[in-house]
């Protein structure tokens, strides 16, 4: 790459406004669906504070120093996925190969969100108009089904995401995507705390604030069989810590690229997670007592936020009202990630073939579009399709969640701790990270980052096939 122009791309580059808009919107793209309905239940079902503890050590030591490496390379590198590996890596060397699958990985987790950031947009609106009302777990299992069942509404509400995310991002990084995500970001947090509260004081919530902080070894160390499963709660702990920051597909370096060299990285990356962990754990406060209140078990997946919740709502006085606010609140959460990824994703585009946004908005908001066709249609039109028994929606989850988060990850992970003769190396790695004010990287744990490491997150990614296939 010719080094003038590099220059000049740098000078030009946008830029956050504020250092509180760098936080929000990386933690909005790390707070994802998953942090709502998967971390509180698995927090129950392994042992409620007990397994928090063993989650909250985990998330330390494995997403901490590989979001800090993913930053780097895009904070260095001035540029997105697709071009920042090229910029860094030794002449000679095939780094940057891995830009395109990157790329790949924010189209494919695209796909997949615009589809369920449309279901919890609609059923806002079914939630506020009272179409639940009246119906048990049955009736509303039927409304969820009639919804992943209509190719057509599915479609529309799909397509109201991508342009409502892209809209977003043609208005620039400042006046759109740091402007409406703070909003956002505001917003959801101020509806955590309003409904965790609400849950929190609701009649026989006792026994579901119970089941969630009250700390059981028990049922960390055995299931409900009596047999031991230490070893899988770990697995549980180590997936959720890994999975949570959502790294290795370069959707957090490109707002590394979008920041000033006036705080060191280690000490933002401190407060975006300890962000995320706060949503993910307030979640499980609205959940759990909701749940017990009202006699239901809570259950994992799609059934907790589409069957199950809304069947707790519809028990609770001002349900209606509550439900709505929770559905807003979830279709933030996605948004939020939505639009991080689109940026991710333009810049890409915009770095490497120098098109100007407005082109790559209107380009991405069709090949978005059509792209997440396939997903949304597995649940009807193209239901009889699979892939090695998993329908296209499973496919594509598996996809990035089971192989490009965790090799990409290993591959930041090497680019910044192996030798600058083959990859950017640790030295230059510690130089951009502890560049300004705030937290020093662990720099003497270098034998932990580069021979121990990479070995959890393999173990991570094997562990994830066995448990998939076998």
């Amino acid at each position: 790459m010719d080094l003038r122009k590099w220059r000049n791309n740098v000078l030009e580059r946008e830029k956050f406004s504020s250092r509180l808009g760098f936080i929000l919107i990386s933690a909005g793209c790390a707070i994802g669906l998953g942090n709502v309905w998967r971390f509180p239940y698995i927090v129950g079902q392994y042992g409620g504070a007990a397994f928090v503890l063993v989650y909250l050590f985990f998330l330390v030591i494995l997403g901490l120093p590989i979001m800090v490496m993913e930053f780097s390379v895009g904070r260095a590198s001035q540029k997105s996925i697709l071009c920042s590996f090229q910029v860094l890596e030794p002449k000679g060397t095939k780094w940057h190969w891995y830009g395109w699958i990157g790329m790949a990985g924010n189209y494919l987790l695209m796909m997949l969100y615009t589809t369920i950031a449309g279901w919890l947009i609609l059923y806002f609106i079914k939630m506020l108009k009272g179409d639940f009302v009246g119906l048990d777990t049955a009736g509303v299992a039927a409304e969820f089904g009639a919804v992943t069942a209509d190719p057509v509404l599915q479609t529309v509400f799909m397509g109201l995401v991508v342009v409502l995310g892209m809209l977003v991002c043609s208005r620039g990084l400042k006046n759109g995507v740091e402007k409406i995500n703070k909003a956002m970001m505001v917003c959801l947090l101020v509806l955590l705390v309003v409904l965790a509260i609400r849950a929190v004081t609701l009649p026989g919530a006792a026994a579901g604030l119970e089941f969630y902080l009250k700390p059981n070894f028990q049922n960390l160390m055995f299931d409900s069989n009596g047999n031991f499963r230490l070893g899988e709660a770990i697995y549980a702990a180590m997936g959720q810590a890994f999975f949570t920051l959502s790294l290795g597909i370069g959707a957090m370096a490109i707002f590394g690229s979008y920041i000033g060299r006036e705080r060191s990285l280690m000490g933002e990356v401190i407060n975006i997670t300890i962000l995320d962990t706060f949503v993910a754990f307030v979640s499980g406060l609205i959940i759990f007592p909701s749940a017990f209140a009202f006699g239901v078990q809570p259950d994992s997946g799609a059934n907790l936020i589409f069957v199950t919740l809304p069947n707790v709502f519809n028990e609770m006085p001002g349900g209606r009202l509550w439900g709505a606010l929770f559905f807003v609140f979830m279709s933030f959460a996605a948004m939020s990630t939505v639009t991080a990824v689109f940026e991710n994703i333009l810049s890409c585009w915009m770095d490497k073939w120098q098109v100007s946004r407005r082109k790559a908005v209107w380009a991405n908001l069709i090949l978005i579009f059509v792209l997440s066709l396939p997903c949304l249609l597995s649940f009807n039109l193209l239901s009889g399709v699979q892939f090695i028994g998993m329908s296209i929606f499973d496919l594509e989850d598996f996809i990035v969640t089971q192989n490009l988060l965790p090799l990409g990850s290993i591959l930041y992970l090497l680019f910044c701790v192996v030798s600058k003769k083959y990859a950017w190396g640790y030295e230059n790695f510690l130089l951009e990270a502890d560049q300004g004010k705030g937290v020093r990287f662990p720099a003497k744990l270098w034998f932990y980052f580069t021979f121990i490491l990479p070995f959890i997150v393999l173990a991570i990614f094997v562990l994830g096939y066995q448990e998939k296939f076998f």
